[in-house]
Protein backbone atom coordinates (compact mmCIF):
# COMPACT_ATOMS: atom_id res chain seq x y z
CA UNK A 1 0.00 0.00 0.00
CA UNK A 2 2.95 2.32 0.67
CA UNK A 3 4.03 1.88 -2.95
CA UNK A 4 0.53 2.91 -4.08
CA UNK A 5 0.18 5.88 -1.74
CA UNK A 6 3.80 7.00 -2.22
CA UNK A 7 3.52 8.24 -5.82
CA UNK A 8 0.26 10.03 -4.95
CA UNK A 9 2.02 11.84 -2.10
CA UNK A 10 4.96 12.71 -4.33
CA UNK A 11 2.65 14.04 -7.03
CA UNK A 12 0.57 16.02 -4.54
CA UNK A 13 3.72 17.57 -3.06
CA UNK A 14 4.90 18.52 -6.54
CA UNK A 15 1.47 20.04 -7.23
CA UNK A 16 1.63 22.18 -4.07
CA UNK A 17 5.11 23.45 -4.91
CA UNK A 18 4.31 24.08 -8.58
CA UNK A 19 1.01 25.81 -7.87
CA UNK A 20 2.72 28.08 -5.34
CA UNK A 21 5.15 29.06 -8.09
CA UNK A 22 2.53 29.69 -10.78
CA UNK A 23 -0.32 31.31 -8.83
CA UNK A 24 -0.09 35.06 -8.19
CA UNK A 25 3.70 35.22 -8.11
CA UNK A 26 6.28 37.35 -9.97
CA UNK A 27 6.84 34.34 -12.24
CA UNK A 28 3.18 34.24 -13.28
CA UNK A 29 3.08 38.01 -13.76
CA UNK A 30 6.24 38.10 -15.89
CA UNK A 31 5.01 35.32 -18.18
CA UNK A 32 1.32 36.32 -18.02
CA UNK A 33 0.18 32.98 -16.60
CA UNK A 34 -3.46 32.99 -15.51
CA UNK A 35 -4.69 31.07 -12.48
CA UNK A 36 -6.28 28.38 -14.66
CA UNK A 37 -3.08 27.97 -16.67
CA UNK A 38 -1.06 27.87 -13.46
CA UNK A 39 -3.21 25.05 -12.09
CA UNK A 40 -2.91 23.19 -15.39
CA UNK A 41 0.89 23.50 -15.40
CA UNK A 42 1.00 22.36 -11.78
CA UNK A 43 -1.22 19.36 -12.55
CA UNK A 44 0.99 18.28 -15.46
CA UNK A 45 4.12 18.58 -13.32
CA UNK A 46 2.42 16.62 -10.52
CA UNK A 47 1.49 13.76 -12.88
CA UNK A 48 4.99 13.57 -14.36
CA UNK A 49 6.70 13.66 -10.97
CA UNK A 50 4.22 11.11 -9.58
CA UNK A 51 4.92 8.69 -12.45
CA UNK A 52 8.67 9.05 -11.91
CA UNK A 53 8.12 8.37 -8.21
CA UNK A 54 6.05 5.28 -9.07
CA UNK A 55 8.88 3.75 -11.09
CA UNK A 56 11.46 4.55 -8.41
CA UNK A 57 9.39 3.09 -5.57
CA UNK A 58 8.62 -0.07 -7.53
CA UNK A 59 12.32 -0.93 -7.45
CA UNK A 60 12.13 -1.38 -3.67
CA UNK A 61 11.42 -5.06 -2.98
CA UNK A 62 9.21 -6.11 -0.08
CA UNK A 63 10.03 -9.24 1.93
CA UNK A 64 6.48 -9.88 3.13
CA UNK A 65 3.01 -8.34 3.48
CA UNK A 66 3.82 -7.08 7.01
CA UNK A 67 7.35 -5.93 6.27
CA UNK A 68 7.51 -2.57 8.08
CA UNK A 69 11.19 -2.26 7.20
CA UNK A 70 10.18 -1.96 3.55
CA UNK A 71 7.59 0.67 4.47
CA UNK A 72 10.27 2.69 6.24
CA UNK A 73 12.57 2.32 3.22
CA UNK A 74 9.81 3.66 0.97
CA UNK A 75 9.18 6.61 3.26
CA UNK A 76 12.92 7.24 3.39
CA UNK A 77 12.67 8.01 -0.33
CA UNK A 78 9.51 10.04 0.19
CA UNK A 79 11.16 12.04 2.94
CA UNK A 80 13.73 13.32 0.46
CA UNK A 81 10.84 14.88 -1.46
CA UNK A 82 9.20 16.32 1.65
CA UNK A 83 12.55 17.64 2.90
CA UNK A 84 12.84 19.58 -0.36
CA UNK A 85 9.28 20.75 0.29
CA UNK A 86 10.35 22.04 3.72
CA UNK A 87 13.36 23.79 2.19
CA UNK A 88 11.09 25.43 -0.39
CA UNK A 89 8.64 26.63 2.27
CA UNK A 90 11.54 27.74 4.46
CA UNK A 91 12.88 29.92 1.67
CA UNK A 92 9.42 31.31 0.90
CA UNK A 93 8.95 32.56 4.46
CA UNK A 94 12.31 33.04 6.14
CA UNK A 95 14.14 34.63 3.22
CA UNK A 96 11.31 37.15 3.14
CA UNK A 97 11.79 37.77 6.87
CA UNK A 98 15.49 38.43 6.37
CA UNK A 99 15.30 40.43 3.15
CA UNK A 100 12.11 42.40 3.89
CA UNK A 101 13.75 45.26 5.84
CA UNK A 102 16.60 45.51 3.32
CA UNK A 103 14.20 45.51 0.37
CA UNK A 104 12.47 48.59 1.78
CA UNK A 105 15.73 50.40 2.56
CA UNK A 106 17.52 49.97 -0.78
CA UNK A 107 15.02 52.01 -2.89
CA UNK A 108 14.96 54.76 -0.26
CA UNK A 109 18.76 54.92 -0.29
CA UNK A 110 18.60 55.27 -4.07
CA UNK A 111 16.09 58.12 -3.76
CA UNK A 112 13.22 56.12 -5.25
CA UNK A 113 9.66 56.67 -4.03
CA UNK A 114 8.40 53.17 -3.24
CA UNK A 115 4.76 54.27 -2.84
CA UNK A 116 3.86 51.36 -0.58
CA UNK A 117 5.11 48.71 -3.02
CA UNK A 118 8.62 47.34 -3.26
CA UNK A 119 10.05 45.40 -6.19
CA UNK A 120 12.62 43.13 -4.59
CA UNK A 121 15.75 42.65 -6.74
CA UNK A 122 16.60 39.02 -7.53
CA UNK A 123 20.12 39.62 -6.19
CA UNK A 124 18.70 40.35 -2.72
CA UNK A 125 16.61 37.17 -2.79
CA UNK A 126 19.64 35.13 -3.83
CA UNK A 127 21.63 36.75 -1.04
CA UNK A 128 19.00 35.72 1.49
CA UNK A 129 18.81 32.17 0.15
CA UNK A 130 22.58 31.72 0.14
CA UNK A 131 22.78 33.16 3.65
CA UNK A 132 20.21 30.69 4.98
CA UNK A 133 21.98 27.77 3.26
CA UNK A 134 25.36 28.75 4.70
CA UNK A 135 23.83 29.23 8.14
CA UNK A 136 22.29 25.74 8.04
CA UNK A 137 25.59 24.17 7.02
CA UNK A 138 27.75 25.98 9.57
CA UNK A 139 25.62 26.71 12.65
CA UNK A 140 22.59 24.49 12.23
CA UNK A 141 24.01 21.17 13.42
CA UNK A 142 23.06 21.52 17.09
CA UNK A 143 19.54 22.64 16.25
CA UNK A 144 19.16 19.70 13.84
CA UNK A 145 20.31 17.30 16.57
CA UNK A 146 17.85 18.74 19.10
CA UNK A 147 14.87 18.69 16.74
CA UNK A 148 15.75 15.35 15.14
CA UNK A 149 16.72 13.26 18.17
CA UNK A 150 16.01 14.89 21.52
CA UNK A 151 12.29 15.79 21.47
CA UNK A 152 10.98 12.36 20.47
CA UNK A 153 12.08 9.27 18.57
CA UNK A 154 11.66 9.76 14.83
CA UNK A 155 11.43 7.19 12.06
CA UNK A 156 11.10 7.83 8.34
CA UNK A 157 7.30 7.68 8.49
CA UNK A 158 7.21 10.07 11.44
CA UNK A 159 9.78 12.34 9.81
CA UNK A 160 7.69 12.39 6.66
CA UNK A 161 4.64 13.47 8.68
CA UNK A 162 6.68 16.22 10.35
CA UNK A 163 8.07 17.52 7.06
CA UNK A 164 4.76 17.52 5.21
CA UNK A 165 2.77 19.10 8.03
CA UNK A 166 5.35 21.79 8.79
CA UNK A 167 6.04 22.69 5.15
CA UNK A 168 2.35 22.97 4.28
CA UNK A 169 1.72 25.21 7.31
CA UNK A 170 4.64 27.50 6.47
CA UNK A 171 3.71 27.67 2.78
CA UNK A 172 0.09 28.60 3.56
CA UNK A 173 1.33 31.31 5.93
CA UNK A 174 3.64 32.61 3.20
CA UNK A 175 0.74 32.77 0.74
CA UNK A 176 -1.25 34.75 3.31
CA UNK A 177 1.68 37.13 3.85
CA UNK A 178 2.17 36.04 7.46
CA UNK A 179 5.79 35.92 8.71
CA UNK A 180 6.11 32.86 10.94
CA UNK A 181 9.03 30.85 12.24
CA UNK A 182 9.84 27.67 10.33
CA UNK A 183 11.75 26.40 13.35
CA UNK A 184 8.75 26.86 15.64
CA UNK A 185 6.50 25.15 13.10
CA UNK A 186 8.81 22.15 12.69
CA UNK A 187 9.19 21.77 16.45
CA UNK A 188 5.41 21.87 16.80
CA UNK A 189 5.09 19.15 14.16
CA UNK A 190 7.69 16.99 15.93
CA UNK A 191 5.86 17.41 19.24
CA UNK A 192 2.60 16.48 17.51
CA UNK A 193 4.08 13.28 16.10
CA UNK A 194 5.42 12.41 19.54
CA UNK A 195 2.11 13.11 21.29
CA UNK A 196 0.36 10.83 18.79
CA UNK A 197 2.17 7.97 20.57
CA UNK A 198 1.42 9.28 24.05
CA UNK A 199 2.79 11.90 26.42
CA UNK A 200 5.55 9.57 27.59
CA UNK A 201 7.01 9.53 24.06
CA UNK A 202 7.95 13.23 24.33
CA UNK A 203 10.83 14.65 26.36
CA UNK A 204 9.07 17.40 28.30
CA UNK A 205 12.34 18.80 29.69
CA UNK A 206 13.58 19.56 26.16
CA UNK A 207 10.23 21.10 25.23
CA UNK A 208 10.41 23.29 28.34
CA UNK A 209 13.85 24.56 27.33
CA UNK A 210 12.68 25.24 23.78
CA UNK A 211 9.61 27.19 24.95
CA UNK A 212 11.76 29.25 27.34
CA UNK A 213 14.15 30.06 24.49
CA UNK A 214 11.17 31.14 22.37
CA UNK A 215 9.93 33.47 25.10
CA UNK A 216 13.38 34.98 25.59
CA UNK A 217 14.20 35.60 21.94
CA UNK A 218 11.57 38.32 21.44
CA UNK A 219 12.70 40.70 24.25
CA UNK A 220 16.39 39.93 23.61
CA UNK A 221 16.06 40.69 19.89
CA UNK A 222 14.04 43.84 20.60
CA UNK A 223 16.53 45.05 23.21
CA UNK A 224 19.50 44.35 20.95
CA UNK A 225 17.99 46.23 18.02
CA UNK A 226 17.12 49.19 20.29
CA UNK A 227 20.69 49.33 21.61
CA UNK A 228 22.21 49.15 18.13
CA UNK A 229 19.86 51.83 16.80
CA UNK A 230 20.64 54.20 19.69
CA UNK A 231 24.38 53.68 19.19
CA UNK A 232 24.09 54.35 15.47
CA UNK A 233 21.98 57.46 16.08
CA UNK A 234 24.66 58.84 18.41
CA UNK A 235 27.39 58.17 15.85
CA UNK A 236 25.51 59.20 12.71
Amino acid sequence: SAKIVGPIIIGFTAFLIASSLFLKTPLSKNYHISEIEGLQFAAVIAVVVGIVGLFLLRKIKAHGPEDYTTVERIFRKLQIVTSCYVAFAHGANDVANAIGPVAAIVPLAQGVDIGGKVDVPIALLLLGGVGIAIGCMTWGRKVMKTVGTKITSLTNTRGFSVDFGAATTVLIASKLGMPISTSHTVVGAVIGVGLARGLEAVDLSIIRKIVISWLLTLPIAAGTSIAIFLCLRMVV
